[in-house]
């Protein structure tokens, strides 16, 4: 019987089990649904990393993640493609720079000294090719880009994983779930068992008899044909008052703009032709070098974040089920705070308490308990 089945191999579940083999649980079982590693959110998320946020916990967390990913080649001989290029905060009301600021207050408080505030010249050298009115910026030199495949690759290396294994059933007795039931009929006993399943992290509970508020919200990015019209170096760009932001990846620019709810089905990886059409002239306004840069619709996607109530992930033990851990909701930030989130958790279950970090934000019971975290706006 495995120690602990992770639901969902993707790189959350994928740390999970990596940190609990590193603390000596050596039967750990990763179950996925899908055919191969990379086939959910991992493999779409367009791999940003940051350390700018509203709250202590999510600076916190990047902080954690930031250190284990400086040593993460040497420890898995993986490379993780962490690239400190910066993020840049466009703001372009007094408002907005005061969002931004207050947010760096907490950002220094939490250990992200190096976080600074730019007036518009600064902004305008920081990110030269930005033609737009700007009343100043947030940025940060240690923040910037990583690879989120090659971290699921270095993090399942050792692994033992099971594909094309969707999780039909959890069977309870009591406080405990005993055993798992597979779609091809199989019956998996286990001793503990980890909800990493990401966007479907509310199905997986719902099979235990547990409420997990998590929801899929699907988010779309525009890639272009290849083009040099931007540096690789440069920083992830984000302007506040839309949430509008691109980088380039792979000899390609990567654009993004959040829209509230979908037209489209979302579980869907189709990206909507209206929605091109929008993100591509705010780009033309707004970075002149893009205006006549085309875009390829076969090689842009859509991808799944996990949803919390108060956007921040979901860590320990579920309320009404001795042996069922969450590690879910991240609400966007899965990838980057992956190599926190899998450490902190397999410490919660080996341990019985995180002792890396205080994690008592993050608890599963706060919505219950009437304790949500509160963020400013888009950090």
């Amino acid at each position: 019987m495995p120690e602990v089945v992770v639901v969902g191999a993707g790189v959350i579940g994928a740390s999970v089990a990596w940190h609990l083999r590193g603390l000596g649980v050596r039967d750990v079982l990763l179950l996925d649904r899908a055919a191969g590693p990379a086939q959910g959110s991992t493999g779409r998320a367009t791999g940003g990393f940051r350390a700018q946020y509203g709250t202590e916990i999510n600076v916190r967390l990047s902080l954690l993640s930031r250190e284990k990913l400086r040593r993460f080649a040497a420890e898995t001989g993986v490379d993780p493609g962490y690239a400190p290029v910066g993020y840049l905060w466009l703001a372009r009301t007094s408002d907005q720079v005061r969002e931004l600021r207050d947010a760096q207050r907490v950002q220094h408080a939490a250990g992200l000294t190096e976080a600074r505030m730019l007036d518009a010249r600064a902004a305008a050298a920081a990110n030269p090719h930005v033609r737009a009115e700007i009343a100043g910026a947030a940025f940060c030199p240690t923040d910037g880009y990583i690879k989120p495949t090659e971290i699921l690759r270095g993090y399942l290396q050792g692994a033992r994983v099971r594909f094309d294994s969707e999780v039909t059933g959890l069977e309870r007795s009591g406080s405990r779930i005993e055993a798992l039931r597979l779609a091809d009929g199989s019956v998996i006993p286990a001793g503990s068992v980890v909800d990493a399943a990401g966007a479907w992290a509310g199905e997986v509970g719902r099979l235990a008899g547990v409420e997990v508020p998590v929801a899929p919200l699907r988010r779309q990015v525009a890639a272009s044909a290849p083009t040099d019209a931007l540096p690789a170096d440069m920083p992830m760009t984000l302007f506040v008052e839309d949430g509008f932001h691109l980088r380039v990846r792979d000899g390609r620019v990567l654009l993004l703009l959040p829209t509230p709810g979908d037209p489209l089905d979302p579980w869907s990886t189709a990206v909507e032709a209206e929605w091109i059409a929008q993100v591509t002239a705010k780009a033309a306004a707004r970075i002149p070098a893009l205006a006549g840069v085309p875009i390829e619709t076969e090689r842009s996607w859509a991808g799944l974040y996990e949803m919390s109530p108060d956007k921040h992930a979901l860590l320990g033990p579920a309320p009404g089920c001795d042996n069922l851990f969450l590690c879910n909701g991240s609400s966007g930030h899965g990838v980057m705070h992956a190599p926190a989130l899998g450490q902190l958790l397999a410490e919660i279950i080996v341990h019985g308490a995180a002792r890396s970090l205080d994690v008592r934000p993050l608890r599963p019971t706060r919505f219950a308990e009437g304790q949500p975290n509160s963020a400013a706006g888009i950090l």
